[in-house]
């Protein structure tokens, strides 16, 4: 590679993609015949909601949405969700300077530092968790710390293990509950904690909430925005992706303090553009339904759920059973590493399942599985691990 096509310090900075191997894998069995269950990637099976649709088919024919959209979003929309949030939350927000639509919640996750933080800032990170919290902080320059979620913790971060001298020099602090990937549920305990460091220290708390309405036992989450103090002191994004079946058409949105919004929002306004206004429509029609709606889509999971945590806590796995999201966090055998054992499933049962480190190194020594794929198929890769005693029993 010569000087002019030399990748500049932030990319060669980024970690390596670390499923590359796995990837190839796969692609080598898909051409070689394999029937593979693919247990890796957290996209929904089951297709878009029917009046979403329907929804979005009218709008596209309307001319007035063929046009540039708005960069926060059409207040209609963001009206939509404050009334949504009102619903399903109890929170009160001013849809004209609390909401701001995002093109997926990704984008906005990975703009945030860019608006907030300089080189030499702190930017605290769960880990194992979501890549685009540490993407985003390098491009902006910041230094990732990163926050440990250990089971021995019910998978938090321990707060009091951080430094004070890192507290000072904090921006901005990523959490995510329902937690991706381990399908753990956060404490009220904690997340009020979690504003009392924000507000003492003076840091943004950004929570990514994005698998809240994913959840089992009929047991709801909080937002983190419900919680005294939390407008005062960061955000939350969430997404459309998840809930409604909606991960192609890249609607999402945050919410919370203004201050913290106007600064995504400039960012985001000279970066890229607002989403368009026909699924912005359809959008409308998703957060307008009864949230009854999604009660057989949460019926779905918990019955994959419930067949996928026994079945391999019996084949020599340590499963934990996800208080919310569609993923199942497993420990694997001492001695066996997350690579190891994702390309063992891959090669020998014809399974696509996510190595553990790939989201940090805490994750090491487990493998994240999705619940994407019907109870029959669930079923017949654990019996495909027990036939090749993948892990001892």
């Amino acid at each position: 590679m010569d000087a002019k096509t030399r990748f500049a310090k932030r990319i060669t900075s980024l970690p390596p993609y670390l499923f590359a191997r796995i990837d190839e894998k796969k692609r080598e069995a898909l051409s070689r015949g394999v029937d593979l269950i693919n247990l890796g990637i957290g996209d929904p099976d089951t297709p878009t909601l029917p009046p979403v649709v329907a929804s979005a088919q009218v709008a596209v024919t309307r001319p007035e949405h063929h046009q540039y959209p708005s960069y926060e979003g059409m207040l209609s929309f963001r009206t939509a969700v404050a009334d949504w949030y009102k619903r399903r939350f109890s929170v009160s927000l001013d849809p004209k300077s609390e909401v701001v639509g995002l093109i997926g919640s990704k984008e906005g996750i990975g703009h945030l530092p860019l608006a907030f933080v300089d080189p030499g800032d702190v930017v605290l990170i769960p880990e194992p968790g979501y890549p685009v919290y540490h993407a985003g902080t390098l491009f902006a320059g910041g230094e990732s710390v990163f926050m440990p979620i250990l089971e021995k913790n019910g998978f938090m971060p321990d707060f009091d293990r951080i430094p004070e001298a890192v507290f000072k020099r904090t921006k901005i602090m990523f959490l995510n509950y329902p937690n991706n990937p381990t399908g753990a549920l956060a404490t009220d305990a904690f997340f009020e904690k979690a504003i009392a460091l924000a507000s003492r220290y003076g840091f943004i708390l950004a929570h990514d909430a994005a698998y809240s309405e994913i959840y089992y036992d009929g047991r709801p989450p909080k937002s983190f925005l419900s919680y005294p103090g939390a407008k005062e002191v960061g955000i939350e994004f969430h997404s459309l992706s998840k809930t409604y079946n909606m991960t192609g058409w890249r609607v999402g949105f945050a919410v919370g303090n203004a201050s913290v919004l106007s600064g995504l929002l400039k960012v985001k306004s000279n970066m890229d553009s607002g989403i368009f206004q026909a699924l912005q429509e359809a959008s409308i029609t998703a957060l307008s339904l009864a949230d009854s709606v999604l009660d057989p889509l949460r019926a779905l999971y918990q019955e994959r759920r419930d067949v996928l945590v026994p079945g391999l806590n019996s084949v020599g796995l340590r499963a934990f059973s996800p208080g919310a999201s569609f993923y199942l966090w497993a420990a694997l055998p001492t001695g066996i590493t997350s690579e190891a054992a994702a390309l063992s499933l891959l090669d020998r049962a014809g399974i696509v399942a996510t190595p553990g480190n790939g989201f940090g190194p805490s994750g090491e020594g487990y493998v994240r599985f999705a619940l994407t794929v019907g109870p029959d198929r669930l079923k017949e890769a654990v019996e495909r691990i027990r036939t090749h005693r993948l892990f001892g029993a």
